[in-house]
């Protein structure tokens, strides 16, 4: 199995791991399968992530994909974040394997529940905007 140069970086320097104190939404997305877990913790003020971090159980390329997702959305609007596909992470990772591309989708999933969470504690009912979230299938 070939992992891209991004991925194996990602790995080894995962960026923005760890978690937010007084996060304003938590996220939290499991593959029972394979026993990835993946703690999203978002920091929002006025509608932009200003700070994402993570903690992720797992193989190197959930790790990975965790890694790039928070850099993807830091800075960005919730819409952009929302906008956010797992493509788009394995895209910025130079590919992954077609076995791992389930991570890259637990990664998508984790942002759109931590912004779920934020939406709850807010009073707003997340569904319309951010859909459904579910457990990747492997």
């Amino acid at each position: 199995m070939m992992y891209s140069e991004k991925v194996l970086d990602h790995f080894s320097n995962p960026r923005n791991v760890g978690e937010i104190e007084d996060a304003d939404g938590v996220g939290e997305i499991g593959n029972a399968k394979c026993g990835d877990i993946m703690k999203m913790y978002l920091k929002i003020d006025n509608g932009i992530i200003t700070d994402a971090k993570f903690k992720t159980f797992g193989c190197g390329a959930a790790v990975a994909t965790s890694s790039m997702a928070t850099e993807l959305i830091k800075g960005k609007s919730i819409d952009d974040a929302l906008k956010l596909t797992n493509q788009a992470v394995v895209e910025a990772l130079d590919g992954l394997p077609a076995v791992k591309i389930h991570c890259s989708v637990l990664a998508e999933q984790a942002v759109r529940s931590a912004l779920s969470d934020y939406y709850t504690r807010q009073g707003i009912d997340p569904l319309p905007i951010v859909g459904e979230i579910h457990e990747p299938e492997e």
